[in-house]
């Protein structure tokens, strides 16, 4: 469910002649980058040209993906994009929003379940738990290489660690017996 304002409607983006972006919720100027954001983070929002009043949303959230296409690692493949221009005009055009928002929510359901089911298996999984507190580990190494980025960890987290590390130390042990056993 997306985040809406208070009164539980979308936040109401003006879009000037200057092509400055202005968030009435906020009462700030934004940028492209900042609509983004706000994408990713499922806030409800449209876009209305300020002088005429016209919603030019789907111009805007299009215009972001031609923005974060030219910018970083590009996510829609040539073949793909060519694909959709020739559906324009073509017959298929009407059938088009449907199907890509039908397959939008089926990738979104299936990442939920695989998420999920990743959990699941590193609740029962101990190597998937040492993984995990490995992960943790070298997150945790790794923000301690920058500057202002990670604060000194307090006692109960350095105990917590220590645990973690003990209980690490038990299960290779646990492992090492049984492929000692299984080599014999």
């Amino acid at each position: 469910m997306a985040k809406r304002t208070a009164e539980g409607e979308p936040i109401i983006i003006k879009k000037y002649a200057n092509r400055r972006l202005y968030n009435t919720d906020t009462s700030s100027y934004i940028t492209l980058d900042d609509l983004a954001k706000m994408v990713r983070e499922n806030v409800d929002f449209n876009v209305l040209d300020a002088k005429t009043g016209d919603d030019i949303t789907h111009t805007i959230l299009t215009q972001i993906i031609v923005e974060e296409e030219s910018h970083g690692t590009q996510m829609l493949p040539v073949s793909f994009l060519r694909d959709l221009i020739s559906m324009y005009g073509n017959s298929m055009q009407a059938m088009m929003p449907s199907y890509l928002e039908a397959s939008m929510t089926n990738l979104r359901k299936n990442r939920e379940q695989l998420q999920t089911a990743f959990a699941k298996g590193i609740e029962v999984n101990p190597l998937a738990k040492m993984a995990e507190a490995n992960f943790k580990m070298m997150q945790n190494a790794a923000e301690a290489f920058i500057p202002g980025r990670a604060t000194p960890p307090s006692k109960a987290a350095a105990s917590e660690q220590s645990d973690e590390l003990a209980q690490m130390r038990e299960q290779m042990a646990e492992m090492q017996k049984k492929l000692d056993a299984m080599s014999k």
